[in-house]
């Protein structure tokens, strides 16, 4: 993918991407309606397509090691990343070296674990209100959807893409951390935006049929208006998401995931799923480490890889997804 540049409305100079030639969030990120078919009009009726999508990359050297194993090894097909975390660069060299991958950034609004912090990548005498009184980002969704300004917002997640640009990534998509950008509505509004300022897909859902979508008043009182926006600039739409994320052993969560597979829908899917290895490093971290690690040997499993060929499933990454959603 290529970067040029163009004026932005302060005078600068700021990297833009140009449209790619190849295309966690949470399973109940909403789902609303819209006429703009996912796939295109050739696609047999029926098929399955699955983007199998490992979230937080760059958040640690376990993630980043977990996830590349899962994406050269396993049947990961896409990646996103945290371009605020300390090991943000590491996964950047990784996608520097093998431009081919599909990456997205993982905007992030807020820094959850108790001991392994992280600031924003703007200067935070640009950001003041996305800080919290320990100089970190806010620790939870709720904090900040209570603080945040939207202006300081767009100025944030504007310098992580920037940064992702500079550092050599090629970009496929957007996604939010933790959903933080559908906790309001000029939120949302922003992270579309963003997804239409960059010429990059934005994941949003567009199945009516998850009652989840009651949770996020945001996503009715603004969702509709800004999937036509993507519709309208032929920006793909997943049509629905699939996550898991109880299970307290391997077993239980592969069986779920198995189950998921089974019973997957025609269309496009995205299923969400963490990698990492249980080490001392990510327990140290989180208290999901083992989760993390479980999911990484689910999707390096060449038994799972053969069930999916068995099922009739086709992966593929976001990029694939836009080639097959606007056919060139």
């Amino acid at each position: 993918m290529r970067c040029t540049t163009r004026n932005d409305r302060a005078g600068g100079r700021r990297p833009v991407l140009d449209r790619a030639v190849t295309t966690r969030w949470l399973f109940w990120l909403l789902a609303i309606g819209g006429s703009y078919q996912a796939v295109g009009a050739t696609e047999p009726p029926g098929k399955k397509y699955l983007i199998i999508h490992a979230d937080d990359a760059g958040m640690s050297h376990s993630v980043n090691a977990a996830t590349i194993e899962a994406i050269q090894r396993g049947v990961v097909s896409s990646a996103s990343i945290m371009v605020p975390c300390p090991w943000f660069s590491e996964f950047a060299e990784y996608c520097r070296a093998h431009p081919q991958g599909d990456y997205g950034i993982h905007l992030t609004l807020n820094a959850e674990w108790k001991h392994y912090r992280w600031g924003p990548v703007a200067p935070r005498a640009q950001v003041p209100s996305l800080i919290d009184p320990e100089g970190h980002l806010w620790a939870n969704v709720q904090q900040v959807a209570q603080h945040v300004k939207a202006k300081e917002v767009a100025i944030e997640l504007r310098a992580q893409i920037d940064r992702a640009v500079r550092f050599g990534i090629p970009l496929s998509h957007l996604d939010t951390h933790m959903g933080a950008l559908a906790s309001r509505p000029d939120l949302l509004e922003i992270y579309v935006q963003l997804g239409l300022e960059y010429d990059l897909p934005v994941l949003f859902v567009r199945d009516t049929r998850d009652p989840a979508v009651q949770n996020y008043p945001a996503f009715a009182e603004r969702g509709p208006a800004l999937l036509k926006q993507l519709d309208a600039r032929r920006l793909p739409v997943v049509d629905r998401l699939a996550r898991f994320s109880g299970g307290d052993t391997h077993q239980v969560r592969r069986a779920n995931y198995l189950k998921t597979l089974r019973g997957l829908q025609p269309g496009v899917t995205e299923l969400i799923i963490h990698c990492g290895y249980d080490n001392q490093e990510l327990r140290a971290i989180t208290h999901s480490a083992a989760r993390r690690d479980s999911d990484r040997r689910t999707f390096s499993d060449p038994d799972v890889a053969s069930l999916i060929r068995e099922l009739g499933i086709e992966v593929i990454s976001w990029r694939q997804f836009r080639k097959l959603a606007v056919p060139e």
